[in-house]
């Protein structure tokens, strides 16, 4: 069975036919999940804000003016959670830090850890545009030309992002050494 297209899903959901918005969440979440996962920090934290985004999605249907752009539209407000979700995961991840890492790991666990500790904390201080352009481009995978209709920006501009985001990294995690 061939799926709808989004327009087609969303014409039959305001009709009254809610199981064709299962459609879209399977297809949304499989194409954006590694991009809220980047944004957020965490697969835990990313699930959070697909759910929240696909409540939000539901409930502010008749917002979306294009049916047929229904993942452009789901884009804004997923990237909108993600950094809600993320500002409040560093509200508490203050308390977090109190916690000792267990004796049992392994040198080289341990400084792998420690790695990517240390690459979260350096995403989490570039600039919400700089974090999605990356994510977009380096963790999705995705184009410049995908990424300029996602995010409704020019090319040029999320070239500047991406690069301005690898040099701010490049500095942070060259200070660890």
């Amino acid at each position: 069975m061939v799926e709808p297209g989004d327009g087609d899903a969303i014409r039959r959901v305001r009709q009254g036919d809610a199981e064709a918005f299962r459609v879209i969440v399977t297809r949304y979440r499989r194409q954006y999940g590694r991009y809220a996962i980047g944004l957020t920090g965490d697969a835990d934290s990313a699930a959070d804000a697909m759910q929240e985004a696909f409540i939000r999605a539901w409930s502010s249907l008749d917002s979306c003016r294009d049916a047929d752009r229904f993942g452009s539209w789901f884009f804004r407000i997923l990237t909108n959670q993600c950094h809600t979700v993320r500002s409040r995961k560093r509200d508490t991840d203050d308390v977090d830090q109190m916690e000792l890492a267990a004796p049992s790991r392994s040198d080289e666990t341990l400084e792998r850890s420690e790695l990517a500790d240390a690459l979260e904390e350096a995403m989490g201080k570039l600039t919400n545009e700089q974090r999605e352009a990356f994510v977009l481009k380096h963790v999705d995978g995705r184009s410049y030309e995908e990424m300029a209709e996602l995010l409704g920006t020019g090319v040029d501009a999320l070239k500047m992002r991406v690069h301005r985001a690898r040099e701010a990294l490049r500095t942070m995690m060259g200070a660890l050494r």
